[in-house]
């Protein structure tokens, strides 16, 4: 395992200065290396958060840290000043940024006066942020480069990175007020003596744009199955589906729809918030390979049915719920349902993902591509491995991109090395809490009491495993731990999913798998929020899943519990 000594002895990538490279504006704390005196810090590692390309560092200052603080600072977020994120070789680990109990308790009179407004207005406030949001999107997606002066796409960059933490700015502006508001009714279900784990079925069944595009896509797959089509698709190495299919005259009509389904749905990256990510419009034979992966499965997946019974679901935990108030307590329960249900962070979560964490990386990647090829990178995805100041300035001219050439070798190299150590990463340094209180980390990031203690344990062989009870059901099937979403194209119907953490990339692997595990997460995470949705029994916040079942151990999920056993090593 990786200490924290070796991770402060290391300063970075090759020929790194922080005040040149992390020069982004911060509310509160500014993103860094690790510094000794962090030891004294509670830090988690990310599993959402990409690995750090030095270009890639854009959205570790522009969201992980001026946004977060900026919108805490906004709301104002009781319980502290956003996160503040520090690198580790190329892994990222977050920190809360606590704030005194005068403070808290100040912006918790301010929150009162402010809150109802915002959840009152919240559709037109949210219609309003999608459509600014859409506005630049279409305009970047739209705006010609190739043959536009350099001057210009150095313009189209500088406007790139300002939207790109305009839309994070957007984002944790209407996140914090949805979750006090969650959290506000998970207070009141427990003063009403009402199982907490019950609340998230309440706020379950709505469906979201990236459920849209998982439907296309599944007609896509229905529509190939046992044809010619779906045999060429199946008999493809995936990263030449696209170029096999062009050539077949049989394949025309169901390319016109694939091509139609890029246009409705293919800008989008294949992963969040990483712009080594490329979309889905620019490498087809991404989601080619997802299809591939969906028509291995043995049946269609039954959306409709499942829609139902999700809604189905949805309301008779509502009526069971109700049963057990007074009428009395039935009148408060129903108001702060219907605002969690009107202002619902569950499917906002899932949705604002469509506009934000999938798509504000790309109008960046996209330039700094164009820009590569100005440069005469003899590999264009080089460019990855220039800082966002660096590129800026050869774009306007200022020194040549030959002096970058060994730096960006070494970077790679560097790279490389620190990728190796994805294993060896803790899951946590620094001072390690009992417990701790602020409400983004526990419900989103699944930081429990329980996760606390199990970091402290460590790694010891177990055939029990405890987390966060995340979607119920239980279901018993063959483990495949994967390290990335790249390898969801292996995953088999029946399988049960062991990672990390899940983004919305990895969503649609949730309509083959039968269960789900995961490190980390709360209540509020994608890979929880989904599961309920698609019916797929699942477990976050589990700690150390990844480190200690093995890939093809047979094992119980038990999604209504909270448990996860492991029955036999592969």
């Amino acid at each position: 395992m990786i200490t924290f000594e070796e991770i402060v002895r290391d300063r970075g990538y090759p020929g790194f200065n922080p005040e040149e490279h992390f020069n982004a504006p911060w509310a509160t704390e500014r993103l860094s290396l690790f510094t000794p005196q962090d030891a004294d810090r509670f830090w988690f590692i990310g599993f959402q958060w990409p690995r750090a390309y030095p270009l890639n560092m854009v959205w570790l200052e522009d969201g992980f840290g001026w946004a977060t603080q900026w919108a805490a600072q906004g709301l104002p977020l009781p319980a502290g000043d956003g996160l503040v994120p520090r690198v580790a070789g190329i892994h990222v680990y977050g920190s809360d940024i606590s704030v005194s109990k005068w403070v808290q308790a100040s912006r918790g009179e301010r929150v009162a006066e402010t809150l109802p407004a915002f959840l009152r207005d919240f559709a037109s406030i949210w219609s309003s942020r999608k459509a600014e949001l859409l506005r630049g999107l279409s305009y970047f997606e739209r705006a010609p480069l190739a043959d536009q002066p350099t001057a210009d796409v150095t313009q189209y960059l500088e406007d790139a990175r300002r939207f790109h933490a305009r839309a994070w700015e957007i984002h944790f502006e209407v996140m914090y007020p949805l979750i006090a508001n969650y959290l506000g009714f998970y207070g009141l279900c427990r003063e009403l003596q009402l199982p907490p784990e019950n609340l998230p079925k309440f706020l379950q069944g709505f469906e979201s744009q990236p459920m849209r595009s998982d439907r296309a896509m599944w007609s896509l797959v229905n529509d190939a199955r046992g044809t010619p089509v779906g045999e060429t698709i199946l008999g493809s190495v995936p990263s030449t589906i696209h170029a096999t299919l062009k050539g077949s005259a049989t394949a025309a009509s169901w390319l016109a729809q694939f091509e139609n389904f890029l246009r409705e749905y293919g800008w989008r990256a294949d992963r969040v918030v990483d712009i080594s990510s490329a979309s889905w419009s620019e490498q087809p034979d991404i989601p080619l390979g997802i299809i591939q992966g969906l028509l291995q499965s043995g049946s269609p997946y039954a959306f409709e049915d499942r829609h139902r019974a999700a809604v189905a679901e949805r309301e008779s935990a509502i009526e069971e719920a109700r049963s057990r108030l007074t009428r009395a307590q039935q009148q408060p329960f129903d108001q702060a349902l219907q605002s969690c249900q009107n202002a619902n962070f569950a499917w906002w979560n899932e949705d604002h993902n469509w506009y934000i964490d999938m798509r504000c990386t790309l109008p960046l990647r996209r330039a700094a591509l164009e820009l590569a090829r100005r440069l005469e990178l003899q590999d264009p995805e080089d460019v990855l491995f220039l800082f966002y100041s660096e590129l800026r300035a050869l774009a306007r001219g200022s020194g040549k991109i030959n002096a970058f050439i060994p730096l960006i070798r070494d970077r790679k190299d560097y790279f490389r090395h620190w990728d190796s150590k994805r294993q060896e990463m803790p899951k946590v340094l620094g001072r390690v809490p009992e417990s701790v209180t602020d409400p983004v980390l526990i419900e989103i990031f699944g930081i429990t009491t329980e996760f606390l203690a199990t970091m402290k344990q460590g790694v010891r062989k177990l055939t029990q495993l405890s987390g966060i009870a995340a979607s119920p059901g239980v279901v018993t099937g063959r483990a495949r731990v994967l390290r990335s979403p790249d390898e969801i194209q292996g995953l088999k119907s029946g399988d049960v999913l062991v990672c990390e953490g899940t983004t919305p990339t990895w969503t649609p692997a949730f309509t083959k798998i039968a269960g789900c595990v995961c490190d980390a997460g709360g209540t509020l995470t994608h890979a929880s929020i989904v599961s309920r949705e698609y019916g797929v029994p699942c477990v976050v916040g589990v700690g150390l899943a990844t480190q200690t079942i093995v890939d093809g151990d047979e094992i119980t999920v038990d999604g209504t519990r909270g448990i996860v056993r492991i029955h036999s090593s592969s």
